[in-house]
């Protein structure tokens, strides 16, 4: 896997687990949740933001994106106990489907910035 990729898969990991960690604060309520999901955000985009030397911003946030929202319903479901719905599962399916569309394209301007 391409150094840029590994780098945004470090940035979405960092970016599901301060979400779950935000929803274990329960309202900000519990700070040490709630540090962890400051810091967890602080790192997500720093990451995020030394993936896009290389990797074309349109392709890193479709990936992000997709997969950050399947990551999170998927750990919320196994953590917090919050089963998706059928229409929901269809909708996580066709996000994921997205994801590796992105992924196996080639990348139309590929960047390497300074």
């Amino acid at each position: 896997m391409p150094l840029g990729l590994s780098i945004l898969a470090l940035a979405i990991a960092s970016e599901i687990a301060a979400t779950l960690a935000l929803k274990a604060s329960v309202g900000m309520t519990r700070p040490g949740y709630t540090v962890f999901a400051g810091l967890g955000y602080l790192a997500a985009f720093s990451l995020l933001a030394l993936c896009l030397r290389t990797v074309p911003v349109g392709t890193a946030y479709g990936i992000w994106a997709g997969v950050g929202t399947v990551g999170v319903a998927l750990a919320a479901w196994w953590i917090f106990d919050e089963w998706p719905t059928a229409p929901t599962w269809l909708g996580l399916v066709l996000v994921a489907a997205g994801v590796v569309l992105l992924v196996v394209s080639p990348s139309s301007n590929p960047t390497e910035l300074p």
